[in-house]
C-alpha cells in the first residue's frame, strides 16, 4: 500500500508553508501529496489549485491530487479550465479527486445550495470530464485536448461507493469522520462492484503513532491501494509517520 500525505491540516492554526512542507514530505518518502477543498470553516486550507501548482514546482516524481474538489461549488467550464491549467504545471502527476461535497458551511460561504448538491454533481461532473478530456464541448472551447487525462476518483459514501466502482477510476474513503470498521466494510462493497484504485484519505495523525500504525496496517491487509495521512499541528515528524509503513 502506498502512503501519501496532505499539504495542509484540517484544524485551527496557520497552514504550513506549501513549498517547504511539500519538499519535506517528498523528502521523507511520501509517494503522493494531496489537498482538500475547504472554505469558510474558520481555518485556512489554501486553494487546492494554487497549492498543487506550488508543490509541482518544488518536487519531482510525486503524485499530486485533489481530495477532493467539490464539483457543485464551481461552474463546470470554469472548473475544467482550472484543471487544464493545473495539468499544464503538474504534467502526468495530477490525479483529480472529486465529490458532491458534504459540509453546509462551504456552500453557504459561496452562496450555493447545499440541499441540491447531489443533483448538481450528477449534472456537472460529466461535463467537467468531457472538457478535461477533449478541451471542448458543444458550448465551450477551452483549448486543445491534453495528451493525458488525469484519473478521476470519487470521494463518496453510502450507495455512491458502488457508483465510484462503476463510473470512476477510483474511490476516496474519508478517514476523518468514519471508523476503520466502516471503511473496511465499504471497501468490500467497492471491490465486489468491480472497483479499481481504493484510497483511505485524511487519516488524522496527532501524537499516537501506535494507533495510526495499526490503522495503516489494517487498511493494507484489507487491500487498499493507498492511504493518505493528515499530520496535524504539533504532530510527529513526517519521517516518523512515513516509517510506520515501510
Amino acid at each position: 500500500m502506498r502512503l501519501g500525505a496532505t499539504l495542509a491540516h484540517l484544524s485551527p492554526g496557520p497552514p504550513p508553508p506549501t513549498a517547504e512542507w511539500a519538499r519535506r514530505l517528498a523528502g521523507a518518502g511520501f509517494e503522493s501529496l494531496w489537498i482538500h477543498q475547504v472554505i469558510g470553516r474558520g481555518y485556512l486550507v489554501p486553494d487546492p489549485f494554487v497549492t498543487l501548482a506550488v508543490a509541482a514546482a518544488v518536487t519531482e516524481g510525486v503524485e499530486l491530487g485533489t481530495a477532493t474538489v467539490q464539483i457543485p461549488l464551481h461552474h463546470p467550464a470554469e472548473l475544467a479550465h482550472r484543471v487544464l491549467s493545473l495539468m499544464a504545471v503538474c504534467g502526468d502527476r495530477l490525479t483529480l479527486g472529486v465529490s458532491p461535497g458534504s459540509t453546509a458551511v462551504d456552500f453557504a460561504t459561496l452562496g450555493r445550495d447545499h440541499a441540491t448538491r447531489f443533483r448538481v454533481f450528477r449534472e456537472n461532473v460529466g461535463r467537467v470530464r468531457e472538457l478535461v478530456t477533449h478541451g471542448r464541448d458543444a458550448d465551450a472551447d477551452l483549448g486543445p485536448a491534453p495528451s493525458r487525462v488525469p484519473p478521476m476518483l470519487l470521494g463518496s459514501w453510502g450507495k455512491n461507493v458502488e457508483r465510484a466502482a462503476r463510473e470512476f477510476d477510483g474511490w476516496l474513503a474519508s478517514g476523518y469522520r468514519t471508523t476503520p470498521d466502516q471503511i473496511v466494510e465499504a471497501h468490500g462493497r467497492y471491490r465486489a462492484a468491480g472497483g479499481r484504485r481504493a484510497m483511505v484519505c485524511a487519516i488524522p495523525v496527532t501524537g499516537d503513532l501506535g494507533a495510526v500504525g495499526e490503522q495503516l496496517h489494517r487498511y493494507a491487509e484489507a487491500g487498499f491501494d493507498d492511504a493518505v495521512v493528515v499530520i496535524e499541528p504539533g504532530g510527529p515528524d513526517p519521517e516518523e509517520v512515513r516509517a510506520l509503513l515501510p
